[in-house]
């Protein structure tokens, strides 16, 4: 007699995306710690790790210490006084040296030392989270996938492409195994922004770009694209329009109210028409926190309040090339 059986599935993949975490210590850590508190058998990072800028504390002749932060200068009696302020520095992804007044002084007169400090030290932490990841993800099967966005300089990306690791793996521009049933592609360029940040191209060329990537990928129901730069007009994408013939670029106001618009690609939004993927994971928009369907792929930004030292992120369960389900979270 013959017997006939259900097909199994296979066990979902549970993926956890976070993105835009711009140099910020907290959020890193908690994006580690996401794998074991959410069940989840992948992390993937979507770029703009490295932090936006450098905070001298400077040490007086006295022996005080001095820093400005966000406007304010604070003083401090002692060095043992400042782990409050380097706490604060850590949440908001910025870096620091301790330096006397004399070289804080020769370094205002050389911005080329001014950049390459800050690219030693953005190096520094990025080797430094790789290290982290190495050791609280061992044993734990658990795989961390990183790339970099737009922000992100690429010699100070070179810190996070080291080679026999087990746990941390640099994906920028690769096609990688997420299981044995899915791939993901990964890009952290964007199109043009008003702040000329380094790593922006056209439209055109992003375009060539996942052409050539996607060449390399035999099932695309199957893919997954890792795109920083979300699809434009996809909801993904919406932020205030900016006038960028000012200087810091300023919202555009008409009738009294900003002016709203998709400021994502138009190369990633035709690629994901053409070519389906399964899933998209996208950022850049911070403000955009938002999931959407652009024909059966499934598209998430979650956002970023990396300043705040909160999370943002997304659980995606996947199998053979199916989302079955996705879950926004804050923490």
């Amino acid at each position: 007699m013959a017997f006939l059986f259900k097909k199994s599935r296979k066990k979902s993949t549970r993926l956890f995306y976070a993105t835009d975490i711009h140099g910020s210590e907290r959020t890193y850590r908690k994006f580690l710690n996401a794998g074991k508190f959410y069940e989840a058998n992948v992390l993937v990072m979507g770029g703009d790790i490295t932090g936006k800028l450098l905070i001298p504390i400077i040490k007086d002749k006295n022996g005080n210490f001095r820093a400005t932060l966000q406007g304010t200068t604070e003083h401090f009696a002692a060095e043992a006084e400042l782990s409050g302020l380097l706490e604060r520095l850590g949440i908001l992804g910025f870096y620091h040296k301790t330096m006397e007044e004399d070289e804080f002084l020769a370094l205002q007169e050389n911005p080329a030392e001014v950049d390459k400090l800050f690219q030693e030290l953005a190096r520094e932490r990025l080797a430094s989270w790789v290290d982290l990841a190495e050791t609280r993800l061992a044993g734990t099967g658990i795989r961390c996938f990183v790339t970099g966005g737009n922000d992100d300089d690429p010699f100070v990306l070179e810190a996070i492409q080291r080679e026999a690791t087990q746990s941390f793996f640099a994906c920028e521009d690769m096609v990688v195994d997420i299981d044995e049933d899915h791939k993901m592609i990964s890009l952290g360029f964007s199109t043009p922004t008003p702040w000329k940040t380094p790593r922006e191209v056209n439209d055109g060329v992003l375009w060539d770009m996942i052409v050539e990537r996607v060449k390399s990928v035999s099932d695309m129901g199957r893919c997954i694209f890792n795109f920083h730069d979300p699809p434009n007009d996809s909801t993904l994408d919406t932020c205030p329009e900016l006038d960028w013939s000012t200087d810091p670029p300023q919202p555009i106001v008409k009738a009294g109210q900003v002016v709203m618009h998709g400021a994502g690609s138009k190369s990633v939004r035709k690629a994901i028409e053409t070519y389906q993927p399964m899933l998209g994971l996208h950022g850049h928009i911070h403000e955009s926190q938002a999931v959407a369907k652009i024909g059966r792929t499934t598209c998430v930004n979650p956002g970023s309040e990396y300043g705040e030292g909160v999370l943002r992120g997304c659980l995606v369960n996947i199998s053979e090339g199916q989302v079955e389900g996705y879950q926004m979270t804050r923490g």
